[in-house]
């Protein structure tokens, strides 16, 4: 029996025979979970490079803007098939709209659908197409933000009016403030409801058929900043808001305190957005605090405190900024934050948010959003959970065998 094994196994020791192949482990799952790989260094481009240094960042203006982007697909993805009529969408048409959607370029949409299974669903229609559409979860969570959106309009028409009230000449596109209705609040349908305000608003079509908005009747008590009313709150804390130092105050040899003083006379008075400051000088010192008015003003009418700098430059002819904007922003880091890359920066408020990064006043359609927020983790961490047990199952088995 062993001269048997013997001779079977010999064969196997001769030399003359090539060794076996090694064994293979390519069946068995090794795939690393996306947070424990190492990141690779992006290159140094304004796409990536930073608008504001490491050194000065503040990691919880940050983290929003990365939240924007984790949940990007999410939001426009609902935005976008909410616009449909029967809210849904050919599986193949979507793969082709990566910009409405928000998903990379070359990526499958597929693989971004199934994120979100709660949200989205894929299903064969009546015509035996495959389609993109809401689940019944989600269908249950837009009548929910439907409801805020009608208790919010006066709200919202509000901020419409106040945005015309700072207007150049108290009138804007209709197309920009459409385009840009998303960081206000408004409603898809609020061209529709223009209708129910002759009192407040005229919708004028210029020759060319573009649609403008016109302000009707100014109201004085519209007409005050949010600056003025924390003025009358904490005057100390609205003195501190800006610095417009005295140019060579230096120079002149005043003490430290002196040299405070000097500045904060030529800080104030500030100058209201809701003047006629566009007139001014475009580089006097008062056409600069104008400005800066506009866009503290501008921001505090947004829902979160803070905007994409396009979302600002979309209104620079109705609020006469110039190109100095990022300079004249980052001359004042005491209210404003920038944060993202120089290609697509943003601005906060920082009087919006308290010292942990919350913001102070949370309008209700930003619970929602929060709530919507916490459904697509939940389903994400659920996933993460499981491929992580999976991958442990595997290594305990290899450690036993």
């Amino acid at each position: 029996m062993a001269s048997r094994l013997f001779s079977l196994a010999k064969p196997f020791l001769n030399p003359k025979f090539p060794n076996p192949r090694p064994f293979s482990t390519s069946f068995l799952i090794t795939k690393t979970p996306k947070k424990h790989k190492p990141k690779r260094p992006k290159p140094d481009s304004p796409r990536t490079r930073s608008v504001t240094p490491d050194s000065n960042k503040i990691p919880h203006f940050e983290s929003l803007l990365a939240r924007d982007a984790k949940y990007r697909f999410l939001i426009k993805t609902k935005e976008f098939l909410s616009k449909q009529p029967e809210q849904i969408l050919r599986l193949d048409d979507a793969g082709k709209l990566y910009r409405e959607l928000g998903f990379p370029r070359g990526r499958k949409v597929t693989k971004f659908i199934s994120r979100y299974p709660l949200l989205f669903t894929s299903y064969r229609h009546s015509d035996n197409k495959i389609c993109l559409g809401f689940t019944d979860f989600l269908d249950q969570l837009l009548l929910e933000e439907r409801s805020i959106m009608e208790a919010m309009e006066e709200d919202r028409v509000t901020r419409i009016r106040k945005l015309l009230m700072m207007s150049k000449n108290k009138r804007i596109p209709l197309s920009k403030i459409y385009h840009k209705r998303l960081i206000f609040g408004i409603p898809e349908d609020f061209r529709d409801k223009m209708g129910k305000y002759p009192d407040y608003f005229r919708l004028v079509v210029e020759d060319d058929g573009k649609q403008i908005l016109e302000l009707v009747n100014w109201d004085p008590s519209l007409a005050v900043s949010a600056l003025e009313k924390e003025f009358l709150v904490n005057e100390d804390k609205v003195k501190k808001a800006f610095k417009f130092p005295v140019k060579y105050g230096k120079d002149l040899g005043l003490e430290e305190n002196d040299v405070k003083k000097l500045n904060l006379l030529n800080t104030l008075p500030l100058v209201s957005p809701y003047s006629d400051g566009w007139k001014l000088d475009s580089w006097s010192l008062e056409a600069e605090k104008y400005r800066v008015g506009i866009i503290h003003e501008f921001l505090s009418l947004t829902l979160e405190k803070r905007a994409l700098i396009h979302h600002i430059v979309e209104f620079k002819e109705e609020f006469s900024l110039t190109r100095q904007t990022y300079e004249m922003l980052k001359r004042q880091p005491w209210t404003f934050y920038l944060a993202g890359t120089e290609m697509n920066w943003a601005v906060f408020l920082k009087d919006g948010y308290d010292e942990n990064g919350n913001l102070i006043e949370k309008d209700p359609l930003l619970v929602f959003n929060e709530k919507l927020y916490k459904f697509a983790q939940m389903q994400e961490e659920e996933e993460e959970e499981e491929e992580e047990e999976e991958i442990s199952g595997f290594r305990e088995k290899l450690r036993g065998d």
